[in-house]
């Protein structure tokens, strides 16, 4: 199961303790948002996009939406997001649990300049009903992210 992996990867590192599971959903910002009683701009989601032959990962603020151009200049191709069954079979964790924990470490993860509107964000751990509250700092480290890049646009 999705979420064993998430939390593998947390053991391994000593703080499996701040996994947070719910009996609702969180597949969504918004339902994580409840879950979590926070805004859901705080909310860490993970964008799958195709890259070559295999994927990419971008965690974003939850109220941020890809930019095209800024994307396409960044990355020199046009962004397409995985299917769900690409997601599932590529990164591993299925859609509404996507994450950058517990996958195989040759998948480029990237954080979007969004997220530093914040101290702490929470992404998911690889299921539907699951997030973890990290600062900006662990976020980098565990997600084993390339580098901060810049998008997204945030809403007017």
């Amino acid at each position: 199961m999705s979420i064993e992996k998430g939390r593998a990867y947390f053991r391994a590192l000593g703080i499996e303790d701040r996994v947070q599971e719910f009996t609702v959903s969180s597949a969504t910002v918004e339902l994580a948002a409840q879950a979590l009683g926070v805004e859901g701009a705080r909310i860490a989601k993970t964008l799958s996009f195709k890259n070559g032959e295999g994927c990419m990962l971008i965690l974003a603020a939850g109220d941020a939406r890809i930019d095209n151009h800024k994307f396409k200049e960044k990355f020199h191709f046009k962004a397409k997001m995985l299917s769900a069954e690409e997601v599932l079979q590529m990164v591993g964790h299925p859609v509404g649990g996507v994450c950058p924990f517990g996958i195989d470490e040759s998948i480029p993860v990237y954080l979007d300049e969004s997220l530093k509107r914040f101290t702490t964000v929470f992404p998911a751990v690889g299921s539907a009903n699951s997030a973890i509250e990290l600062n900006l700092e662990e976020l980098y480290r565990y997600s084993r992210a390339r580098e901060w890049i810049d998008v997204c646009k945030l809403p007017e």
